[in-house]
């Protein structure tokens, strides 16, 4: 790894008995990178992120935390320095919204420590953050899908890890905190330098926020690159076997749908037939 490589996976597989859901991969994040993994359903983007978080053990290869191989560091310290936010959570607590961004610190605390202090404060700024002081009180199982997305979110934050690993957050919120949730990270990345890797099915929420692109299929990694250099038709045609139109936004690349790839209907030929567009 070099000195500005935060994570690394060489060579990682991992599967299912004999069915192989990730083969071969290689990737690597710089430190305060936004990346964004994309890929079609099944394309195995939630295994790479579970990979590189250390709750899948890979059968082959490595994975590598700032230098070190993860699979070897105390749970206490990739805590410290990493964490993920899953895209829904197995089974939800009856506490507060309080109590689970508490426990967000735990990495920080000793057996014998309790919450209190500057720990304190720094579950408060997550709270604020998120905009969830008016039901910090509330209990989980009260809240709603979005809401609940929120507080989980907010654990994360609290745990002040440089990486933070994200699997489809904007899941269960609607347009407006879709938007709210996307400037918060843009925030955390560029003010506190936190580096983010999300997988968003969104593509064009990944090209208006990531600074580089990763596209998954089949559990190798098959482009990648700055938004604007990735999404391009045949981008679309080859990983997601779709007919795109792409243009430009300000220099942010945005791409409508209008075809099944090689289709001979209608809208595909609109698509190849429009001038002016990507290429």
């Amino acid at each position: 790894m070099t000195e500005t490589e935060v994570l690394r996976a060489s060579d990682v597989a991992y599967g299912y008995r004999a069915q192989p859901v990730v083969s071969g991969l290689d990737l690597s994040v710089t430190r305060g990178e936004w990346v964004g993994i994309v890929g079609p359903n099944g394309s195995g983007k939630s295994t790479v992120l579970r990979l590189l978080a250390r709750l899948l053990a890979p059968q082959r290869g490595t994975v590598w935390l700032d230098g070190q191989n993860i699979a070897r560091l105390p749970a206490k310290s990739v805590a410290r320095q990493l964490t993920m936010l899953a895209q829904s959570q197995e089974s939800v607590p009856e506490i507060t919204v309080r109590e689970l961004v508490r426990r967000g610190r735990n990495p920080h605390l000793r057996w014998y420590e309790e919450c209190r202090g500057a720990h304190e404060a720094v579950v408060d700024w997550a709270i604020a953050a998120t905009g969830l002081e008016r039901l910090q009180y509330r209990l989980l199982p009260a809240l709603s899908g979005g809401e609940r997305q929120r507080a989980w979110l907010a654990m994360s934050m609290a745990q002040t890890p440089e990486t933070l690993l994200l699997d489809e957050p904007t899941t269960y919120l609607d347009i407006a905190h879709q938007v709210e949730l996307m400037e918060l990270i843009r925030k955390l990345n560029a003010d506190k330098g936190m580096t983010v890797v999300m997988v968003l099915h969104d593509l064009n929420q990944a090209a208006r926020y990531c600074s580089r692109i990763i596209a998954v299929k089949q559990g190798a990694v098959v482009a990648e690159g700055t938004p604007a250099a990735v999404f391009r038709p045949a981008f679309f045609r080859d990983v997601f076997d779709i007919e795109a139109k792409v243009f430009l936004d300000e220099g942010v690349p945005v791409y409508l749908p209008c075809g099944i790839a090689r289709s001979e209907s209608a809208a595909g030929r609109i698509c190849e037939a429009d001038p002016g567009l990507l290429r």
